[in-house]
């Protein structure tokens, strides 16, 4: 026997509801524990590259008398961050599936920001062509600057203040603070 449902209007203008409980009323999707948790990929894809920085740095022929933090600090900061986000990930996906006809029911839609994508795929574009001439300092700025107009920031000298002052600030903490050379460019003194 069949539960009945209706989803049409009443004489006097009201709207009846379908009676069935929450797990009939979507189509198969109780069906399968996988419904709804196709956003588990995304964890698995993290955890796996993750473990690939693992194996690296694990494996990294370290020179004898390498002061700390070393060659193989910020791989293993990255390494823990990214199983950390892959657990979190993992446990929001597997608390609260999410089906797409639900999703279909918000106002919003997702759509692809064209403009967003032109500028930072610019701005990467300039970064990698521009580094050796410009260096570190101008041309992540530049890079910097492009991604937030992307994302439809409209404070240029606020954003190529900011990102002056960041690039700045890594430039400092990697040539300083461990001891490598990233391009100057041409606020060196040439390229």
């Amino acid at each position: 026997m069949s539960t009945p449902t209706s989803s049409h209007t009443g004489a006097a203008g009201e709207h009846l509801t379908d009676v069935r409980p929450p797990e009939a009323q979507r189509p198969d999707t109780a069906s399968s524990w996988w419904s709804g948790r196709s956003g588990l990929v995304v964890p698995a894809v993290m955890a796996a590259f993750s473990t690939y920085l693992l194996i690296g740095a694990l494996t990294m022929e370290i020179p004898e008398g390498t002061d700390f933090p070393g060659p193989t600090f910020y791989p293993l900061i990255l390494t823990v961050a990214g199983y950390v986000l892959a657990a979190l990930l993992t446990l929001h996906y597997l608390r609260t599936p999410e089906h797409p006809e639900e999703l279909s029911d918000r106002t919003w839609r997702t759509h692809s920001d064209w403009s967003a994508v032109v500028w930072s795929a610019g701005g990467f574009l300039a970064f990698a062509l521009t580094l050796e001439v410009l260096g570190w300092i101008l041309a992540a700025a530049l890079l910097f600057w492009a991604v937030a107009r992307g994302f439809g920031s409209r404070r240029p000298l606020f954003d190529i203040s900011l990102a002056l002052l960041v690039s700045s600030a890594i430039y400092l903490a990697f040539t300083v603070g461990l001891g490598l050379t990233l391009p100057s460019g041409i606020l060196g003194g040439g390229f």
